[in-house]
């Protein structure tokens, strides 16, 4: 025979879901502060390098593939190391470009439901692979002495946008942003201006926190430029 429960049974028990919850949390924290240690303990040690975001989904060949990893063996030829996202596409051409010119290349690869593989590229003690998007963001900016920005999608829209933010707002050391790809990115930066500035959202002097050029000379050019004279340090 089924016991009945009463109205005290039902409070303990929302009572101990509650407490299993906030355990869970507590859990959570401790899990996030371990992937940041590992993180700072992991790319403290690199020494100066420039991050390559850029899309997931492009092909060997193709014209930003044969750019970015252009682009990596250009810094790689200034002294700087190169990090990516550490997945395929645009990802694995930074990481490819970093390894041919024999820089050092890195992976800040990220755990999904539909398994991202780490490229072969990556220097095999430079590879770390985190469960959440939060801590991987600041790994790239901590450690990046310069953005460069080359075609991509949603993802690479968030964190070209969230790293404009941070310099703009002094949360970060200003650094370099450069986007790769005039053509590609046009369209969406006249619209910024035409929009967004005509309309007051941003500042005239917000338009100079990044660069757009084709050429990776002149992309590498232009982060020796800023750092002539200057130490590398992490920019927060």
């Amino acid at each position: 025979m089924a016991s009945i429960r009463t109205e005290h049974d039902i409070v303990q028990d929302k009572q101990l879901a509650q407490i299993l919850r906030t355990q869970e949390d507590v859990w959570r924290v401790f899990r996030i502060m371990t992937e940041f240690v590992e993180g700072f303990q992991t790319f403290s040690k690199v020494g100066p390098c420039v991050t390559v975001f850029g899309s997931a989904r492009t092909k060997p060949g193709t014209r930003y593939y044969e750019m970015t990893t252009e682009v990596a063996k250009e810094f790689v030829r200034i002294g700087y190391g190169v990090i990516s996202g550490g997945g395929p596409g645009l990802m694995e051409a930074a990481n490819k470009g970093a390894k041919e010119a024999g820089g050092v290349s890195v992976g800040i690869n990220i755990d999904l439901p539909f398994e991202q593989s780490a490229n072969p590229y990556i220097d095999k003690d430079k590879l770390t692979t985190f469960r959440h998007f939060y801590v991987r963001k600041v790994m790239f900016v901590k450690y990046a002495q310069a953005f460069i920005v080359m075609p991509g999608g949603f993802g690479t829209l968030d964190e070209m946008f969230e790293s404009i933010t941070l310099v703009q707002t002094k949360k970060v050391s200003r650094f370099p942003i450069i986007l790769m790809g005039i053509e590609y990115w046009s369209g969406l930066f006249d619209w910024v201006k035409t929009k967004m500035l005509a309309d007051g959202n941003i500042s005239k002097e917000d338009l100079d926190l990044f660069t757009m050029t084709d050429d990776p000379k002149a992309a590498a050019q232009i982060v020796a430029d800023f750092y002539k004279g200057t130490e590398h340090a992490p920019n927060f």
